[in-house]
């Protein structure tokens, strides 16, 4: 599947099974040229570049992914007119693509694609390995950013970053307003098929009721067209005032979607991949970390907030909500659906009919109602085998769940004091706060300052990592336990607890500017006040928790209206089950 779009030289037909893109699409002297090739059909084990005159240039490839598995280099001062890139797997080409590099004062101008190209396995395969690269840092690295304009701004990490020879990506508003978590999967959609000149879809949704997951209208198919160097910073903004989360908690079995559900399998839940939770939060699968011997898996996967934050995750029971009885959501991995291409017509997103028998030039990975059928036990341990084949150790999954639950303690730090900084600014301004179920989907400085969606996924999560001593007791099949009984597991679960929640923590900073140190232990037993704690109108020692007249207390100043402390406490049942209430 060699990629021929955009190249200044025709592709080589190598016969391969690899995409090879050359980036920007017309190569110039004295900038810097970035290659990324992807495949699904096995590992890439090097990318060779070689000049006119046939010598091999010297470059470090970085390898990624699998499936799709990737590898990109980059040429930083191109001193030759002609190159050749070779990917190769057991010393056999598998991909390669010419390309020429227009000299200073030459009259050459950026081409355009003839037409729009079509989303094949080979641009889905670039899509996955293009997503990856994007948010590539080591596994415990706590990969965060501003916003998704920081990522997509920096040309190390977005291979595409200028990709059209116009200096798109430079100009102010070139990207858009930011997205919030429902928008970002649209919005690198939409991103990707503007450089590479392919088609985007998206619909208008409902949000559903309680009893009934949202439904949608027809596509709006948008192609890149016209002035390309701004047509981005106009498509985006349309897409994201279009679509919201029901687009992604549409019914599994739903034709009349953007998305489609795929099999729990390694090879189906790729980069790209998202997944919707029920209650309305979308993240998008970015890297897979396999299990060695040394340490467990991990499936990685970045979402954004709406302070416009973006945060790469681990998939755990306390980030990735699953839940089998939820009337108003189709929850569960989705990819998005393709677009067919119709002869003389507007292509046509494909069927779940036509999905279910798939082809490989259809899509990555087939239709598959598979998630409905699982209640949220069996989900868990079906993805838990994914990303640990060989199971996990009792107190190495305690560790991971830790671990999971302080990267999201430490991700609030930043959130709760995002928003008082906010407040601060704009005194004497109280945040108005919504009513009932709307205080987790409104928009305006509470949907971008409170932490209620937030706040409950951090009560659920520490109530998991309470339970895994039990969980021990209910599917010990899960779990490495070496001939022992579940009973000796339990309690070195709980001896390791009692010791780790004493020396795990964050620090904030109080109101008088002082840092606080607290630890999960105290953070646990703080769970009753933590469900009273989204309310960016209270004092940051309150969002933490901190028990009136104590010393931590000392320092607050500041109250959310006596009304809204009202509201939030008949909210409260909400955050103490776990549960969103219906719409």
């Amino acid at each position: 599947m060699v990629l021929c779009a955009h190249l200044p030289a025709a592709a080589d037909d190598c016969g391969g099974d690899t995409a090879v893109l050359v980036s920007p699409r017309a190569p110039t002297a004295g900038a810097p040229i970035r290659i990324l090739a992807a495949s699904d059909a096995g590992t890439i084990d090097d990318l060779m570049l070689t000049d006119d005159a046939g010598a091999v240039v010297p470059a470090g490839v970085t390898r990624l992914g699998g499936p799709p598995w990737s590898a990109s280099l980059a040429l930083a001062d191109p001193r030759s007119e002609t190159y050749r890139i070779t990917a190769t797997r057991n010393g056999a080409e598998v991909g390669c693509a010419s390309f020429t590099v227009t000299r200073a004062g030459s009259d050459a101008r950026p081409s355009r694609a003839a037409k729009p190209v079509a989303w094949d396995r080979a641009n889905e395969a670039l899509y996955s390995a293009w997503i990856e690269h994007l948010f590539d840092a080591p596994p415990d690295a706590q990969l965060s950013f501003d916003s998704l304009q920081e990522v997509l701004a920096d040309p190390e990490r977005n291979l595409l970053h200028d990709h059209l020879g116009l200096g798109e990506d430079d100009a102010r508003g070139a990207l858009g307003a930011p997205p919030d978590c429902a928008d970002m999967p649209y919005v690198l959609r939409t991103y990707f098929a503007w450089k590479l000149g392919l088609p985007a879809a998206y619909r208008h949704c409902t949000r559903g009721s309680a009893t009934q997951p949202p439904t949608c209208g027809p596509p709006t198919i948008v192609t890149p067209s016209g002035d390309l160097r701004s047509w981005f910073a106009g498509a985006a903004p349309r897409v994201m005032d279009a679509v919201h989360s029901g687009n992604a908690r549409t019914a599994l079995d739903d034709d009349a979607t953007d998305f489609y559900p795929v099999p729990l399998t390694r090879a189906a839940l790729r980069p790209g991949t998202i997944y919707a939770d029920p209650y309305g939060h979308t993240l998008t699968i970015v890297h897979w970390v396999p299990q060695t011997t040394e340490r467990s898996g991990m499936l990685l996967a970045v979402d954004a907030q709406p302070d416009n934050s973006v945060a790469r995750k681990r998939f755990w029971e306390g980030t990735f909500l699953f839940a089998d009885d939820v009337a108003s959501a189709g929850p569960g991995f989705k990819a998005f659906r393709p677009l067919v291409a119709r002869a003389g017509a507007a292509p046509t997103p494909a069927s779940n009919a036509a999905l279910r028998s798939a082809s490989d030039d259809v899509a990555p990975a087939p239709y598959s109602d598979e998630q409905s059928a699982l209640d949220a036990d069996d989900f868990y341990a079906r993805v838990g085998r994914l990303i640990d084949p060989d199971g996990l150790a009792p107190v190495a999954a305690y560790d991971e769940m830790l671990d999971a639950l302080v990267e999201q303690l430490t991700t609030r730090v930043d959130s709760v004091q995002r928003g008082e900084d906010f407040v601060r600014s704009h005194p004497p301004q109280t945040i108005p706060m919504p009513e009932g179920a709307a205080i987790f989907e409104t928009i305006g400085p509470w949907e971008d300052y409170a932490t209620p969606s937030r706040d409950l996924r951090v009560l659920i999560a520490m109530k998991v990592l309470l339970d895994l001593p039990d969980h021990l007791d209910r599917h010990p099949e899960l779990y490495l336990l070496d001939g022992r009984p579940a009973s000796e597991a339990r309690m070195l679960v709980e001896q390791r607890h009692a010791d780790a929640i004493e020396r795990r923590g964050i620090t904030y900073v109080r109101s008088d500017g002082s840092e606080w140190r607290l630890t999960v232990a105290d953070l646990l037993a703080r769970r009753e006040a933590l469900e009273m704690a989204y309310d960016p109108n209270d004092c940051i020692e309150v969002r933490w928790g901190a028990e009136p007249g104590s010393e931590e207390y000392a320092t607050c100043h500041r109250h959310a209206p006596a009304e809204q402390r009202a509201r939030m406490e008949s909210y409260r049942a909400w955050f103490h089950e776990g549960r969103r209430p219906s719409r």
